[in-house]
């Protein structure tokens, strides 16, 4: 290195505690992990009228438990209905429990430039599934399910990451609600 680089590297007074900062976080954060849940019981899980339907909360951050990776809920869309329309920069999975339909899925089109300009396709992409199917959503994907039966209930598991959430990603839209959605004031 030479003398220059090195004094550039060496200069500066400021003056911090990160590190042992760090330290003390870490153990502290030991201690609150202890007393997380590791097993939430069913009659814990609490439901939610949101503008994406009814859903039941499995793991949520809110929910105290040692996953903090990870949202997951179950989501109940009655015969002949759909849910409401939304996005998130994170990718989602669905896993079908019961019944039949489909999504309609507006993949995003983007160009990363000066600044990032998103877009979605205008016409969506039907996805069929079905009892026992596994259903991928690409990131950022303008999504929203249908029960295709007019009678029996469709009910489902999604997955979505918090990992985009913690790293500055938290982009989340509703874009439609579910119909009969009426917000509590």
């Amino acid at each position: 290195m030479d003398r220059e680089e090195a004094a550039r590297a060496l200069s500066g007074q400021e003056k911090s505690s990160f590190y042992k900062d760090s330290l003390a976080k870490s153990a502290e954060f030991r201690k609150t992990y202890a007393a997380q849940k590791t097993v939430v019981k069913a009659a814990e899980m609490p439901w939610e009228d949101s503008p994406q339907g009814r859903i039941k909360h499995m793991v949520n951050e809110e929910l105290n438990t040692k996953e903090y990776c990870l949202d997951i809920y179950q989501q109940v869309i009655e015969g002949g209905e759909c849910s409401g329309k939304h996005r998130h920069l994170s990718e989602e999975v669905l896993y079908i429990l019961e019944g039949k339909g489909y999504d309609l899925h507006w993949d995003v089109a983007f160009d990363c430039g000066d600044t990032y300009v998103w877009d979605w396709h205008k016409e969506p992409q039907k996805v069929e599934w079905e009892e026992g199917d596994f259903v991928y959503i690409p990131p950022y994907t303008a999504h929203q399910h249908f029960n295709a039966d007019g009678e029996k209930p469709v009910r489902f598991v999604s997955v979505t990451s918090r990992i985009i959430k913690a790293m500055g990603f938290d982009w989340f839209d509703q874009l439609e609600n579910a119909p009969g959605y009426k917000e509590e004031k």
